[in-house]
């Protein structure tokens, strides 16, 4: 099953739901993250097949939920649009194209990152100076690049430095 595609359909309920001015619990809206969240888990480690009976619990939550609210609110044929939805989006065959996931494991929920590609122009080594100069974490990850993480306005900074040293080591150049 594609739960991506699954979760999707959901979540545009959802979305429906709150433009027709209904509430949505919270615990729902719950659910429906933690689902996200161990899709993502899934597809990083496929292995892990205990996953794929949470996300259907939390799906199966959110579904019921919406499918019993929907009718009670807006009738049969509403509901029935919504589970065809449902059940094409379920039998969609993933293809390779997968979503890129912005899940760091090992990283604080509030700290922002980003990701480094070190060059001839800034090597790995300036980039860590750089990150240490602006207070600011970072992990050489396995495939060569550099994960740089830490409050939002600190590391919107050091961007803005990275830019200035390229530009005027780039400038030199020319």
């Amino acid at each position: 099953m594609d739960y991506q595609a699954v979760w999707k359909v959901l979540e545009q309920m959802v979305a429906d739901f709150k433009k027709k001015g209904m509430t949505v619990p919270a615990h729902i809206i719950d659910d429906l993250k933690n689902a996200k969240t161990i899709i993502i888990i899934l597809k990083s480690d496929p292995s892990r097949r205990e996953n794929m009976q949470r996300i259907e619990e939390y799906l199966g939550n959110v579904e019921s939920y919406l499918v019993s609210e929907g009718q009670r609110k807006f009738g049969l044929a509403y509901v029935d649009e919504w589970l065809l939805r449902r059940d094409q989006a379920g039998q969609k065959i993933v293809d390779g194209e997968e979503e890129k996931t912005r899940l760091i494991s090992g990283l604080p929920r509030e700290r922002k990152w980003i990701r480094l590609t070190p060059s001839n122009e800034l090597p790995l080594e300036k980039l860590k100076a750089l990150a240490e100069e602006s207070n600011l974490s970072y992990k050489v990850q396995t495939d060569g690049y550099l994960l740089v993480f830490g409050q939002d306005t600190v590391l919107k900074d050091f961007v803005k430095k990275i830019a200035a040293k390229y530009k005027s080591k780039a400038g030199k150049e020319h």
